[in-house]
């Protein structure tokens, strides 16, 4: 008998599990918020014997520190992996003991990184799962490029062979538990993980068997998956540098204390101050009317990937949100990714924000169809998608700055009217609070992409 429990990091796009028996469990690649992990635990009536990682992360910071300490657990670290703090390294063919009939197996599966391990659970000596980080995703691998630049080729070649292992030694029937690969940028293939992750959420969980017939490191030769591996890698997220460093050196704990609340009068000192002020409504809230100034990431959204890589670096940040509930759910997004504390917050709406002698200031939202209906000719049109996205299509005459470029390149934008977009809303509407904030007058074409040929407008790829 034993149970998995998995811990969905939508913003991320990243899972941990908790594994165990009767009586003891271990915790796998866990988030820096572990209070959900020690809940799962004392749901289950379980003591969590062992945390594991499968790699020093690069897109979130570790909870595995501190669930160790907590709990009195063993830290299991790859033992390559440089770190600075005491744990246990553990090495290829190593097993641990989880509870009776129950062993976790560690298998060398180098590619994301060079001491990359997955585990291996095993119920009476027979592989029931295989945690495999960033190795072998649901229909890709981990990207090999978030290391050094020199071992991107050697490391993808790793990750052909490591795919070749699990899929050798483990039977078709054993469960694949990736960290990676539900919209995380870890991801090697995005686009292919983002469409199977519905299927597992409703528990259609990928196996070994299925991946060998539909994942491209073991249905392609080394060669050419290599070279389509590494023509198809996208843009790293700016905040990546910071965590493997933040990993390596062993996380303070987490802090989830209400943020100091800031009046309408401290938000415009932090404004004038040059501080972010962020606002965590829907676009669609923030288009209608906003603090001037302030910047547009939907707590809804990918906040977690997309604040972090366009905020400089260690600059104080003020949360705006309409409810308790959505500030700390923020809070907790942002302190999984290193943002420890907000500066200050505020709830309500832009009334409650301002000053009595100011107003809220709002920018009109559109569709293609109005965007064609007004024609292209005399208009800027910004597409902040990504290179790759872009690569696939492309509205004629269209300028291209991706969103995470966009705070540094806010010159570059043609002078006029800018018609903003991306592939769905989201990263028009932080583009276009950018771009309103620096005094440019925007609309937000708040529309799926694969609407703007139907609507008439003309698409070219290349």
């Amino acid at each position: 008998m034993f149970f998995i429990d998995t811990f969905d990091l939508k913003g991320l796009g990243n899972r941990s599990y908790l594994t165990g028996g009767r009586e003891t469990a271990v915790a796998v690649d866990p988030p820096r918020d572990i209070d959900q992990v020690l809940t799962a635990a004392a749901r289950r009536g379980v003591r969590i014997s062992h945390v594991v990682e499968t790699h020093v992360h690069n897109d979130y910071v570790t909870g595995g520190l501190e669930l160790a300490r907590v709990t009195g657990a063993a830290y299991l670290v790859p033992a390559e992996a440089r770190v600075s703090f005491a744990r246990v390294p553990v090495a290829d063919g190593d097993t641990i003991t989880v509870d009776a009939g129950l062993e976790l197996r560690a298998v060398a599966t180098p590619g994301h990184t060079p001491h990359h391990t997955s585990y291996v659970l095993q119920e009476h000596g027979q592989p029931v799962a295989a945690f495999t980080g960033g190795s072998l995703l649901i229909g890709t691998v981990g990207r090999p490029d978030l290391v050094e630049p020199r071992l991107t080729e050697r490391l993808a070649r790793a990750q052909h062979a490591s795919a070749h292992r699990l899929a050798a030694e483990l039977p078709d029937e054993t469960s694949v538990l990736p960290t990676h690969g539900f919209g995380s940028f870890c991801s090697s293939a995005q686009a292919a993980s983002a469409q199977a992750a519905p299927a597992q959420a409703e528990g259609d969980a990928t196996t070994i068997g299925k991946e060998k017939s539909a994942n491209a490191a073991l249905t392609t030769d080394a060669d050419t998956f290599v070279v389509r591996l590494l023509a198809g890698l996208d843009d790293i997220p700016a905040y990546y540098t910071h965590m493997g460093p933040a990993n390596a050196a062993g996380p303070a704990p987490i802090d989830l204390t209400p943020p100091a609340v800031a009046d309408a009068e401290e938000i415009t000192a932090r404004l004038a101050a040059g501080e972010w002020v962020v606002d965590l409504r829907s676009r669609v809230a923030f288009a209608e009317g906003h603090v001037a100034g302030s910047f547009n990431f939907e707590a809804d959204g990918k906040l977690a990937t997309y604040l972090p890589w366009l905020i400089p670096w260690g600059r104080p940040v003020t949360l705006l949100a309409e409810s308790p509930g959505q500030l700390a759910a923020a809070q907790r997004e942002l302190a999984r990714v290193g943002i420890d504390r907000p500066a200050a917050a505020a709830t309500g709406t832009p009334r409650d924000w301002l000053p009595e002698s100011d107003g809220p200031v709002s920018f009109p939202r559109a569709t293609f169809a109005d965007l064609a209906a007004h024609g292209t000719d005399d208009m800027v049109v910004l597409d902040v998608r990504r290179d790759s996205e872009r690569a696939t299509g492309h509205i004629e005459g269209s300028v291209h700055i991706p969103v995470h470029h966009l705070p540094k390149r806010l010159d570059d934008v043609p002078s006029g009217t800018v018609w903003v977009h991306c592939a769905g809303g989201m990263r028009a509407g932080i583009a276009a609070s950018l771009l309103d904030a620096a005094g440019r007058d925007v609309v937000a074409v708040d529309d799926g992409f694969d609407a703007a040929e139907a609507a008439g407008l003309t698409v070219v790829t290349g």
